[in-house]
């Protein structure tokens, strides 16, 4: 059953444990009541301090993520909200079973329009971590991408293994698609974003969009590091 971002509000979370391989505290979580859904909970007290970004502040960036995404009308980033927890106000994402062992690199020859479009959300949001296994496919083989905490930095700081598309045209549906986000910033979205971002990155996700929309074209990398590390 596909549940939207409302449904992650109803009920208590019940944590069932960490999970493995996660620099800040990522915890599996039940949301009693129902069909006891399983989430992502990320608190904000579990996050590791970071030098280049404010302190308490990914997993505001984890919903801000999933509000562009769902402003372009991509739906790869599975439902994610703040809200209260056993440990605090943190990030809540549905969570989404899947292979740990299939990441982009595996993915991305099959699905390479989709892929096009990952790497359009990751120079919007400037997405600083974007590793192979931060994508993967459902059971059902639907691609999905997670962990955007370390997103919509002032400054560049884009850093992803998707640099496929290097100097290609922009198709014009993903075009569209920039667009409805640089609309929606215009309106409601910068609204939704207010809460969660500085207005100088909000300012910054605005010329972002503008300069994909005026180039038309897919950015070569730069400047500093443009890779993350580990890659997976």
């Amino acid at each position: 059953m596909t549940r939207g971002p409302e449904a992650l509000h109803a009920g208590s979370l019940e944590v069932l444990g960490l999970l493995p391989y996660a620099s800040n505290y990522t915890l599996l979580a039940k949301l009693q009541g129902g069909d006891e859904t399983l989430v992502v909970y990320k608190p904000r007290r579990g996050e590791t301090p970071l030098w280049d970004f404010p302190t308490g502040t990914l997993c505001q960036r984890e919903v801000a993520a999933y509000l562009v995404a769902s402003a372009a009308g991509w739906d790869f980033v599975p439902p994610t909200i703040l809200r209260d927890g056993p440990l605090g106000e943190g990030a809540v994402q549905l969570f989404i079973d899947h292979d740990p062992s299939v990441t982009a690199f595996d993915l991305s020859e099959s699905h390479e329009a989709l892929f096009q479009q990952i790497a359009l959300f990751d120079l919007m949001i400037n997405n600083a971590d974007r590793k192979a296994g931060h994508v993967f496919a459902d059971a059902e083989g639907r691609v999905r991408v997670v962990d955007h905490g370390v997103s919509f930095h002032a400054d560049p700081k884009l850093r992803t293994v998707l640099w496929d598309f290097i100097g290609q045209p922009i198709d014009s549906q993903d075009l569209a698609a920039v667009e409805g986000v640089r609309n929606a910033l215009a309106g409601k979205l910068s609204d939704s974003l207010a809460p969660l971002l500085e207005p100088e990155e909000i300012a910054a996700l605005i010329s972002r969009v503008e300069f994909l929309l005026a180039s038309k074209v897919f950015p070569a990398p730069g400047p500093g590091r443009p890779y993350p590390w580990p890659p997976v």
